[in-house]
Parts: C-alpha cells; structure tokens; sequence
C-alpha cells in the first residue's frame, strides 16, 4: 500500500512539471515587451518565409528565415532581438535557437502584435 501512494506522488510530480510552459514566453509581460519594441538598440527579427515577409512585416524588421538562423547567430550576438512571425510558432523556435547560442532575444509573437506596438507609441501625444 505505500508504494503505490509513493508512486502516485511521483506520477503526479511528473505530469505537473512535464506540463509547465517554457520559461522564455514567461520573461516578458506586455509592458516590456513593449518599451523594449520600441528601444532604439532593438532588432526587430521576423523569421518568415522572404514571400510572407514582402506582403508585411513591422517597420524597421529584418528577415531572417527560421531556416537560416543557425547561419546568423554571430551577426544577431550582442544585440537585442525581438522575434515574431505570423502567428508565434516559429518565433518561439527562433527563441530557442538564439537563447541557446546566447543572443538576447525577446518574445514578439507575430508581426501584427510588433506593429500594432510601434503604431500605439506613433498616436500617443
């Protein structure tokens, strides 16, 4: 009988933490991903396809496909990143990648949320 108690405690110990969200989403509130979107020693980074980035992406972005960011980590080294795609899924890739090789890189989500931060600080007397 105590061992099934002790093996349900240890069940249960690895489903809770094998369902937390990753830390990298966990780092920036709104607020700061917003002062830091409009940072002038900010990169903005959008890591979609060059045919999806010409359509529209925020202002001042560089593209950098997901695909190539192995291939640019020295160039984004020493700056801050902000990085976004269309809906999330291959910026938190992209995040992962670049925190691994030490970039500091933030959350931005996608493109629309990037400029719909740059358009609200533009309208603000």
């Amino acid at each position: 009988m105590r061992s099934k108690g002790w093996g349900f405690i240890f069940a249960v110990s690895i489903i809770t933490s094998a369902c937390k969200t990753a830390p990298i989403a966990q780092n920036n509130t709104p607020a700061n991903i917003k002062e830091i979107v409009n940072s002038n020693d900010v990169t903005l980074l959008d890591v979609r396809v060059p045919e999806q980035y010409k359509e529209g992406t925020a202002k001042n972005a560089i593209n950098i496909p997901l695909a190539q960011i192995p291939n640019n980590i020295d160039a984004l080294k020493g700056k801050k990143v902000v990085v976004f795609c269309n809906k999330g899924i291959q910026a938190d890739q992209a995040m992962e990648i670049l925190k691994k090789n030490g970039v500091e890189a933030y959350d931005g989500t996608s493109w629309k949320n990037v400029k719909a931060i740059q358009d609200e600080n533009t309208t603000k007397p």
